[in-house]
């Protein structure tokens, strides 16, 4: 066996020597076959590991430079996408931002509770807003929208 080659890397032969991309592929499907996984890319594992990471809460730069890349751009949008948990937050988030009328509904509390099932609502509590605007005059005349008249309501 030859000398300790020092290669700075952490997955090496058995001399410090670098691994071959092809053996470390192979060796990763036969893994995948034995134990009875879907067949994934060796690659994917990095696409993984960076929206994980990011769901996690690590920042893009953070990433990029966990991955190695020489512009943020192909980390955001390359390597990192949303995960269905990290969908329902934001969608929930925003919808908490809506300012919503004060409804009582059967078996509902004004918080928006549902009597019973001790799950809280993902929405901000509900408000109710007690003064409306005054109408005045006569109704607001048909207006044209800014990109132009409907050309199927021309008449």
């Amino acid at each position: 066996m030859r000398a300790w080659v020092e290669t700075g890397r952490a997955f090496t032969r058995e001399n410090g020597e670098m691994l071959h991309p092809a053996n470390v592929t192979r060796r990763f499907i036969e893994l995948y076959e034995e134990i009875g996984l879907p067949p994934v890319r060796l690659h994917d594992l990095r696409h993984g590991a960076a929206t994980l990471a990011h769901a996690a809460g690590a920042g893009l730069k953070d990433i990029q430079e966990m991955l190695g890349h020489s512009s943020i751009t192909i980390t955001a949008d390359t390597y990192t996408s949303l995960l269905p948990e990290a969908d329902l937050a934001i969608a929930e988030a925003a919808a908490r931002l809506v300012p919503r009328a004060q409804r009582v509904l059967d078996g509902a509390d004004p918080s928006g509770e549902i009597s019973g099932s001790g799950a809280p609502s993902a929405h901000a509590p509900l408000t109710h807003r007690s003064r409306k605007r005054p109408r005045t005059g006569s109704p607001r005349p048909n207006r044209v929208p800014p990109w132009g008249r409907n050309p199927r309501s021309a008449a």
